[in-house]
C-alpha cells in the first residue's frame, strides 16, 4: 500500500513539492552563511519526495538554537514552501482519490515551516521477528 500511495504521491505533487525545496536549497547554499538551512532543505525536500513509510520526528536535543534557526527559516524560505503545501493539498482534496494525498500535504505544513531540529526516520513494520529480536 506504501508503494502505490508514494507513486500516487510522485505523480501528483511530490515531484513538484521536491522541486520547490531543491530551488530552495540551492539558493541556500550560494549564500555561504545560510548552508545549514540549504541542508535542511534538501533532507525535507527528500521526504517529500518518498513520504509514506516514513515519519519526521523531533529531535530530543533541538533547543533554542533550533528554535531561532526556524525563525530565519521561515523569514527566507518556509512560508513559500508552506503555501505550496497548502495549495497543493487544496487541489488534490477535489477528488476523492486524492484526499488523502491532500491530508498528507497538509502534515507537511508545520515541517515546512520549522524543519531544523527534525530528522526522517524510516516507520519499522511489526514483522513475526521483530518482537523475539527486540527481547534480546
Amino acid at each position: 500500500m506504501r508503494l502505490i500511495l508514494n507513486v500516487l504521491w510522485l505523480v501528483l505533487s511530490g515531484f513538484w513539492l521536491f522541486l520547490g525545496y531543491l530551488a530552495a536549497g540551492i539558493v541556500l547554499c550560494v549564500l555561504i552563511v545560510t548552508i545549514p538551512w540549504g541542508i535542511a532543505s534538501f533532507r525535507i525536500g527528500l521526504y517529500s519526495l518518498w513520504p509514506f513509510g516514513r515519519e519526521i520526528v523531533a529531535k530530543p536535543r533541538a533547543g533554542v538554537a533550533s528554535f531561532l534557526g526556524n525563525v530565519v527559516w521561515v523569514i527566507l524560505a518556509g512560508w513559500w514552501l508552506a503555501l505550496g503545501h497548502i495549495f497543493t493539498g487544496l487541489l488534490l482534496c477535489v477528488t476523492i482519490i486524492g484526499i488523502p494525498l491532500g491530508i498528507a500535504n497538509f502534515k507537511l505544513v508545520p515541517v515546512s515551516l520549522m524543519p531544523l531540529g527534525k530528522e526522517v526516520r524510516e516507520i519499522r513494520r511489526g514483522g513475526p521477528f521483530d518482537a523475539t529480536l527486540e527481547r534480546r
